[in-house]
């Protein structure tokens, strides 16, 4: 008999070795791409921090109210949601605001589009050729009971969004929140107080409290708007056409409105 030559425990490791290293290799990899991610969010972040502080700086108000605030005469946005609102920096030197964008357009691609996109892109025809137009649609809020919805259009991307940032910060409104779930006993802010509707065109939404750990029972770009204005919980109901997310967002807009009109 002819006996075989077991392998030695070294050749054993070397494979083991290997796969081991491969491993540590691929979630090193993935630690290292998720590292980057949240650097460039907080860049990003910090990047619109400064350059709103830079703003505020260089601010020269020319209304009464803008040389009030930059006084300091009044510090509390109340006071300022009561009056008409001519500068933009008004808002941003006394609310630390967020901002996204919602999704109104559509990505061009066969049988009637692809997928959603944040830019609207339409085009008009002249004797030059076709000449195209951007808009989108912008919501900023504190995530603590102020929400403000704006839109903007020019030849670009960046100005459509800048003129859209404005506007959003020009239509700010203070939102009632509550628990006026029946199923929820708790007195903190983390629903409506009432059943209240919005209606914008043939679009209807209706929101209803609900208790907490329900989450945003409503559209995606909805969610957006109801978290910046610091809503956790809630039911929905929406009627007629719900795929057009510019009257959708209005509609919420409005039913968030129409609370402070109920209160009072």
């Amino acid at each position: 008999m002819i006996k075989e030559k077991l392998p030695t425990e070294e050749k054993i490791k070397e494979p083991i070795e290997e796969a081991e290293e491969k491993e540590a290799k691929e979630v090193n990899i993935k630690k290292v791409a998720e590292i980057r991610e949240e650097k460039k969010r907080f860049t990003i972040e910090e990047r619109e921090e400064k350059e709103t502080k830079k703003k505020i700086e260089e601010w020269n108000p020319k209304t009464k109210l803008g040389k009030a605030v930059k006084e300091g005469k009044i510090k509390n946005i109340d006071d300022v949601l009561k009056q008409k609102i001519f500068e933009s920096e008004i808002v941003d030197s006394l609310l630390h605001l967020k901002s996204d964008l919602l999704l109104i357009g559509q990505s061009k691609g066969k049988f009637g589009g692809g997928k959603r996109r944040a830019w609207r892109q339409t085009q008009k025809k002249t004797a030059e050729g076709n000449v195209p137009t951007f808009a989108c649609m912008v919501a900023v809020g504190n995530e603590d009971g102020y929400i403000g919805l704006g839109y903007g259009r020019a030849k670009e991307t960046l100005p459509a969004r800048t003129k859209a940032l404005r506007d959003a910060k020009l239509n700010v409104i203070k939102v009632e929140r509550g628990c006026g779930s029946f199923d929820c006993l708790c007195k903190e802010k983390h629903s409506i107080p009432f059943k209240t509707e919005g209606k914008c065109g043939s679009l209807r939404v209706i929101l209803i409290p609900a208790p907490q750990g329900t989450g945003l029972v409503i559209g995606n770009e909805c969610k957006k708007i109801l978290r910046l204005a610091g809503i956790k919980d809630v039911y929905s109901k929406t009627f007629g056409q719900t795929r057009t997310t510019f009257n959708m967002a209005k509609a919420c807009i409005e039913a968030l409105k129409n609370i402070n009109k109920t209160k009072k």
